[in-house]
């Protein structure tokens, strides 16, 4: 006999317990072969005071017993300190990869483009999403981004496989490197090295603005979207809404050796308990938890007979439309339809087949190992408060200046404006000093800390320092914009 796979369960929030129940009920109908067990998150245990990120301990002890994670949509409470229980899950857990299929349903689901099935692949973990921000001043707030040589090869590698395993011809990078040249020049340059990798799949990269333009355009064009955590939760949710409703998509989230499986859209708390909701997005996400699992026979069987209750026109309130859908239903009646239809296949949409057994979902192989670089230190950066212009800042400032070290430059919100600044740059109330070493000398921790105790007792006082460094000899750091 087939051991039963030990599954995690939360029914959520808002509409959260109405699809998840019809969820566990298609799936028992389907004979999918799980052992469920059931935790409480989100807006009750915010609510409780048991924990600020909605989810307790013994919760997590669970979650580490069963590694799969089927979850329905949760509330955050605003303000108070609570933390997003999804941020948090996906970082506790390792949960670098966000997979989001977006497929269009022409002509049972009414959409502009009718031959759209793509997927994102969002990195998860990293980018601004860190949640690093600073009040620097009375008027300036700065967030940090963070992109990662180690984070970005295990996303793009993560999508190529994908492409690989799923019968996926293309991938497409997309970033801002014209204008992050460090942070996201990293990006594009890791999905090119890996990409040689690969020169059975297509692949090409795009400026993230005209990328998403064109998703929301030409959707059609595009296979695999590999993109880092910001713009891929831009883009994703584009894509849905493209498609004909985000109501309609499922989602995972999938680390090393755990998987989260969900819905696209939130908790609706608004048309809770009303019976109205639709249950596919959930739906779906329990899919792909079947073939992550390996019980693909399941997955079909459930996804073929969800596609033909679609085609044959059972449709909840935000997707019926008069003369395309034939029945308007709720959330159960919905299920129901699905369950008749177990084991049916569509006739007009494309019927899906899941080849083979891939228990444990896709398998990277270990991180590369690269050579040490030659670090060297050749300047600081360092931020503070001032009132005046920029010319008296420096003057000030020079007064400060020995051991080496010379000020090379001073911006504010990211533009020079000494020396030879522009009487027209508006400036905020922080600046960013640039210190480097003079003649290109390598600059010693001793004199930063020397210099920064001459600025303070010369009333000025720093916000914010970071070292400048050079990697075997290539600069770490970015020119100021019209430097």
């Amino acid at each position: 006999m087939t051991q039963n796979t030990p599954i995690t369960v939360a029914r959520g929030d808002g509409i959260g317990p109405e699809i998840m129940d019809e969820t566990l009920r298609i799936l028992d109908a389907a004979s999918a072969r799980l052992d469920i067990s059931e935790i409480t998150i989100g807006k009750a245990v915010y609510e409780s005071g048991q924990s600020d990120s909605g989810i307790t301990d013994a919760s997590w002890d669970e979650l580490l017993r069963t590694r799969i994670f089927l979850k329905a949509p949760i509330t955050t409470p605003q303000g108070g300190g609570f933390k997003s229980l999804n941020v948090t899950v996906r970082k506790t857990l390792g949960l670098f990869a966000n997979v989001r299929p977006c497929v269009s349903y022409h002509p049972s689901i009414e959409t502009d483009h009718p031959g759209m099935d793509l997927v994102i692949v969002r990195e998860n973990e990293e980018d601004l999403y860190g949640g690093i921000e600073y009040r620097q001043s009375q008027d300036v707030m700065a967030a940090l981004k963070l992109i990662s040589r180690p984070g970005t090869e295990r996303i793009v590698r993560y999508a190529f496989e994908y492409a690989r395993a799923n019968g996926r011809k293309k991938v497409t990078c997309m970033t801002k490197d014209n204008i992050m040249k460090l942070s996201d020049g990293l990006f594009h340059s890791v999905f090119d090295e890996i990409g040689a990798e690969y020169p059975d799949i297509e692949q090409n990269h795009m400026i993230i603005d005209i990328g998403a333009a064109k998703v929301a355009s030409a959707p059609h064009i595009f296979d695999v979207i590999v993109l880092p955590n910001l713009y891929g939760d831009i883009v994703s949710d584009i894509a849905a809404e493209v498609t004909g409703s985000v109501g309609l998509g499922g989602s995972c989230n999938i680390g090393q050796d755990f998987g989260m499986f969900e819905a696209v859209h939130g908790s609706a708390p608004d048309i809770a308990g009303q019976g109205i909701a639709n249950p596919s997005g959930l739906l779906l996400g329990a899919v792909m938890m079947l073939t992550h699992i390996g019980q693909n026979d399941v997955a079909e069987k459930i996804h073929n007979g969800w596609l033909k209750t679609i085609e044959d026109g059972f449709h909840t309130g935000e997707i019926y439309r008069e003369g395309v859908s034939t029945h308007k239903v709720g959330t159960k009646e919905f299920g129901d339809a699905v369950i008749e239809r177990l084991g049916a296949k569509p006739e007009i949409l494309k019927p899906v087949v899941y080849e083979g057994a891939s228990e444990g979902g896709i398998k990277l192989p270990p991180l590369k190992i690269r050579p040490p670089q030659k670090t060297e230190r050749v300047g600081v950066d360092i931020g503070l408060n001032w009132s005046g212009s920029p010319d008296d800042l420096a003057a000030k400032v020079l007064e400060c200046v020995n051991d080496n070290l010379e000020l090379s430059m001073i911006s504010n919100r990211g533009v020079k404006v000494w020396p030879e600044g522009k009487p027209d740059t508006f400036c905020a109330d922080n600046w960013r000093l640039r210190f480097l070493g003079k003649d290109g000398s390598t600059v010693l921790t001793s004199q930063v800390v020397a210099l920064m105790d001459r600025m303070n007792q010369n009333d000025l006082n720093f916000t914010k320092s970071v070292m400048l460094n050079t990697f075997d000899g290539v600069k770490g750091f970015s020119a100021a914009q019209g430097e």
